[in-house]
């Protein structure tokens, strides 16, 4: 969108122009304006260093950090590209690396930046006051890193980052600065894309409606890890699928062959996924994974993720080769039971890891 002035009767389109056309620097010039007007980019907020890189065996530096009102650290990172570069992953690493920072530790921040630009204040009096606290209360100090990327534009790479981080809970603000030019006078049309102003609370309120429901299905998956023992020999704390590939890998080892394992899980119920994919011939790692691959629909994760088919993951029999499934859920201990009965001489059995 254009910006226009009223000339007389007319509405005339003032000229879109860019930082490097008009000899502003990141720095010099815009840094240094938006340091001591921070609430244009992000409000509620008080600067508390500049170029800040206090860390071991790193030259990187937060263009600017600040405090805001809620007691949480603020990450900002300037820009005056069009495209805002990789301008987020820098800043992700910025909130880790201040992340386990401590209030007393910030005054000695806030005091020397203090220092550097000659400014008389008491840092940890300062602070306080803009907290509104009486006194420091590290329980509630940095309970999290905010994010703010102000930049004159973003690429849709960028922007489509910053939407999936947030949805996992990260607050991360876009804020665009489009400079213009009138006559002699330069313009900046100061922009947040990301939340988009209207839509905020909205955007916030399915965020959390997201976090919830990921936490409700996090709850609801079951963890739990298992120690199996097979023929006098024990293998510990074993999620379902690695149980479940134990087990198989020891009956195979016996003696028994796949179809026989096979024929007794057909007759678990709750097992309605295929055991095993098999292949002619006895494939190599490589060959095997070529061969799964072949049929991969496409999507998040290769077909290969879906099975145990690393090399001596995998079994041979009677010319062919058999992977075994990696999908388990639901039926896993029914099937566990099923093939230690169907199996006595192995006496095999399991219970949850402590």
């Amino acid at each position: 969108m254009a910006i226009y002035k009223i000339d007389t009767d007319k509405l005339v389109a003032i000229e879109r122009t860019t930082f490097d056309q008009q000899g502003l620097l990141e720095r010099q010039h815009i840094q240094a304006m938006l340091r001591d007007q921070i609430d244009i980019i992000s409000p509620d907020t008080m600067v508390v260093s500049e170029e800040f890189g206090e860390w071991d065996e790193s030259k990187r530096r937060i263009d600017l950090l600040g405090i805001n009102k809620s007691g949480n650290l603020v990450v900002i990172e300037l820009k005056r590209t069009e495209d805002g570069g990789h301008m987020e992953l820098q800043a992700l690493r910025y909130a880790s690396m201040i992340s386990t920072l401590t209030f007393s530790k910030l005054v000695q921040i806030y005091e020397k930046y203090l220092k550097a630009r000659n400014i008389e204040l008491d840092a940890e009096k300062t602070l306080l006051s803009f907290l509104g606290w009486e006194e420091p209360d590290e329980d509630n100090f940095a309970q999290e890193v905010k994010i703010v990327l102000a930049s004159a534009e973003f690429s849709k790479e960028l922007t489509t980052s910053v939407i999936w981080l947030n949805d996992f809970g990260l607050d991360i603000r876009c804020v665009r600065m489009h400079p213009y030019v009138d006559n002699n006078n330069v313009l900046i049309d100061i922009q947040t894309v990301i939340p988009v102003p209207e839509t905020a609370d909205y955007q916030i309120k399915i965020r959390e409606k997201k976090q919830k429901e990921r936490a409700s299905r996090s709850a609801s998956r079951d963890l739990t890890k298992f120690n199996l023992t097979v023929s006098g020999q024990s293998i510990n704390s074993l999620n379902k699928r690695k149980l479940i590939h134990n087990l198989v890998s020891s009956i195979v080892n016996s003696g028994h062959t796949p179809i026989e394992i096979q024929i007794i899980v057909d007759g678990v119920s709750e097992r309605t996924a295929k055991l095993f994919e098999v292949f002619d011939g006895e494939l190599n790692e490589a060959d095997l994974h070529a061969v799964i691959m072949a049929d991969d629909p496409g999507g998040r994760h290769p077909r290969t993720a879906r099975f145990f088919c690393k090399e001596g993951e995998y079994y041979f029999n009677d010319g062919k080769t058999y992977v075994l499934s990696n999908q388990w859920g639901h039926g896993t201990l029914e099937t566990v039971e099923a093939l230690s009965l169907a199996f006595p001489s192995l006496n095999a059995s399991y219970c949850p890891s402590e």
